[in-house]
């Protein structure tokens, strides 16, 4: 069964073809860097191995490019659309009505749009993503894996906002965590490793959209993202953590438009408001030349993390390994480096050679002495989703 894997995020497009349930990747690609002029497509197959540069606005354009590269009479790997079985879509958000897996239907499709408000720069890209599938494979089963599913089991005092008790049993407001199936992957992973029965591990998923998740025995019991993806950690947009009085200055005292203010903390802030670029590889590249903006950014970046890890090991009452993982985490040797420095109290000793050699496998990047695992574990959310989704099929 070919399974296609379609995994919008707010300025990407990651997609897999595998085949279930052998777990065969025939096919992969990225497309990064969406709305900028020089967006970058990638694409691997068995035989060939493409890096396109181009003008890339939107998904729905990201998305008629991949469709168009599967088909492709030269580099193509299916002859027709009828050979996909199932197309399988992260989708961020799916609120308290999601608990699993989710074949897709009109009324799902109502619900993820419903709950575009709570993550505006994803559940509408995830939807388009629907769309557009469905349009080019109609005869394919539509699968959605909600991120926020892996959160279900976060208890209510860590859920649990201190607002009037009627928001949240009558609408639902709480922390609904997200970044779910990439933290989920990778705690697996990590757990097989060290071969624990119970285990106390923080999982560190760095990307444009970043999240910390303390994961006790297989179990998410706390996140850093919270009713939206907006909060916690700084991102490549979005602010994080933010005191809400400065929300009401900026309406009350500086004039702002309520809509305005949204624009500001979800587009225009983060890193890009920081430094001016929303790419950390650019930040990185930067700083190195001495522009103060961006090293105050990844220092202000790293400090951040540093906190919830703090959190989250009291939260625990322990800690056994640190994972890090997607773009950032996987790549970044700088932000590692940073964030593990000064952190011998809680055990967390970073071997430098290590962490500077580079490698696509799972790895452990402590040193001999550290009483913490530091470990780099490559996310792969399009292989977990297309296990669920040939689990719900099949």
């Amino acid at each position: 069964m070919n399974i296609l894997i379609i995994n919008s995020g707010s300025s990407s497009i990651k997609f897999q073809l595998i085949e279930m349930p052998s777990e065969t990747l025939i096919c992969s690609g990225l497309v990064e860097r969406i709305g900028q002029q020089d967006a970058i497509l990638n694409y691997k197959t068995e035989r060939v191995s493409l890096k396109l540069t181009e003008t890339i606005e939107t998904h729905d354009q990201g998305l008629n490019k991949i469709v168009s590269l599967l088909l492709d009479s030269k580099n193509g790997v299916i002859k027709s659309t009828d050979d996909i079985a199932v197309v399988g879509h992260r989708v961020v958000h799916g609120g308290d009505t999601f608990s699993d897996t989710a074949l897709i239907t009109s009324d799902v499709k109502k619900d993820i749009e419903q709950f575009s408000a709570l993550a505006p720069l994803h559940n509408p890209s995830n939807l388009k993503g629907i769309l557009v599938a469905e349009a080019f494979f109609p005869l394919a089963k539509q699968v959605a894996v909600f991120d926020t599913a892996f959160h279900q089991s976060i208890p209510e005092k860590a859920k649990r906002y201190a607002i009037p008790s009627a928001l949240y049993k009558e609408h639902k407001i709480q922390v609904y965590g997200f970044h779910g199936t990439s933290h989920q992957y990778v705690s697996k992973k990590a757990t097989d490793y060290l071969g624990l029965k119970s285990s106390k591990i923080i999982t560190i998923h760095l990307g444009n959209g970043c999240s910390m998740t303390a994961i006790k025995d297989g179990k998410s019991i706390d996140h850093s993202l919270g009713f939206t993806p907006s909060n916690g950690l700084i991102m490549g947009t979005r602010s994080g953590d933010i005191d809400h009085g400065v929300i009401f200055h900026l309406t009350n005292t500086l004039g702002y438009d309520i809509n305005d203010v949204k624009k500001l903390l979800t587009n225009e802030s983060g890193m890009l408001g920081l430094t001016g670029y929303a790419d950390l590889r650019d930040i990185q590249s930067e700083a190195e030349k001495g522009n103060q903006d961006c090293i105050l950014a990844l220092e202000m970046n790293t400090y951040r993390i540093k906190k919830y890890i703090g959190a989250y090991v009291a939260a625990m009452n322990g800690l056994d390994a640190i994972v890090f993982t997607a773009g950032i985490g996987e790549n970044s040797n700088l932000i590692r480096t940073l964030t593990c420095a000064d952190m011998d109290y809680f055990g967390i000793d970073l071997d430098q050679t290590k962490n500077d050699s580079k490698s696509d496998a799972l790895r452990e990047i402590n040193s001999a002495k550290s009483k913490v695992k530091i470990l780099v574990i490559p996310t792969n959310e399009e292989l977990e989703i297309a296990k669920q989704a040939y689990k719900l099929i099949s």
